[in-house]
């Protein structure tokens, strides 16, 4: 549903709150990158056992004020999925710029696994460290997928895209694509280093105990 009448979303962000939030990006994610070798050079492997070929995946997406760039991901589908997923766009279950299956035949058994515990995203700690995202923000979106972005949705681009955020735990797939802006946007306007702390602490139990995530 496009939003024709709307207000501005507004930025209370203090200089001090995204310097804080800076710093703790970038000693956060070294120190997790160092005590998770072990556990990627494990999750590596049973990706490779389970469908041979690179671990990990990268994708162009858009960040803050439209700026693109390379995330890492661990690969969860088989590994010509973007060439498959032009035979399944109508299977989308997702009304909006997005596109999200349930049971999409792409998707390996380790896939499905990592996926659920959202250890997928892992690898997305080293675009933190180098600036490209931060460890609480709005989901990155696929250049195609901006390309359909009203005014009103364009608003998740004005913070750096993060690992996790309010969507991921919270709804997640049990929203469709205009929840999950008005979530982001929710976000954007009462980020703050208590909302990022309650995010964070969900996100660690949603590894354990898996929302709606697929």
């Amino acid at each position: 549903m496009v939003k024709d009448n709307y207000e501005h979303i507004q930025l209370h962000a203090s200089d001090g709150y995204l310097l804080v939030k800076r710093t703790f990006d970038i000693i956060a994610s070294l120190i997790a990158l160092i005590f998770l070798i072990i556990p990627f050079i494990i999750v590596a492997i049973c990706i490779m056992v389970d469908d041979f070929g690179s671990p990990i995946y990268s994708q162009i997406r858009v960040g803050k004020n439209g700026k693109r760039f390379r995330m890492y991901k661990f690969r969860s589908m088989v590994k010509n999925a973007d060439a498959i997923k032009q035979k399944l766009v109508e299977q989308n279950e997702i009304e909006g710029a997005m596109f999200k299956m349930k049971e999409d035949p792409r998707v390996t058994r380790v896939g499905r696994f990592i996926r659920k515990h959202s250890i997928d995203e892992l690898p997305q700690l080293w675009n933190v460290l180098c600036g490209h995202m931060s460890i609480v923000g709005p989901r990155p979106p696929l250049p195609e997928e901006v390309a359909k972005y009203t005014d009103y949705d364009k608003q998740r681009l004005l913070v750096e895209p993060g690992c996790t955020g309010l969507w991921q735990v919270t709804s997640r797939n049990d929203v469709d694509f205009a929840g999950m802006v008005d979530l982001d946007l929710e976000y954007i306007e009462k980020q703050s280093l208590k909302l990022d702390l309650w995010i964070m602490f969900k996100t660690v139990t949603i590894i354990f105990k898996p929302n709606g995530a697929y």
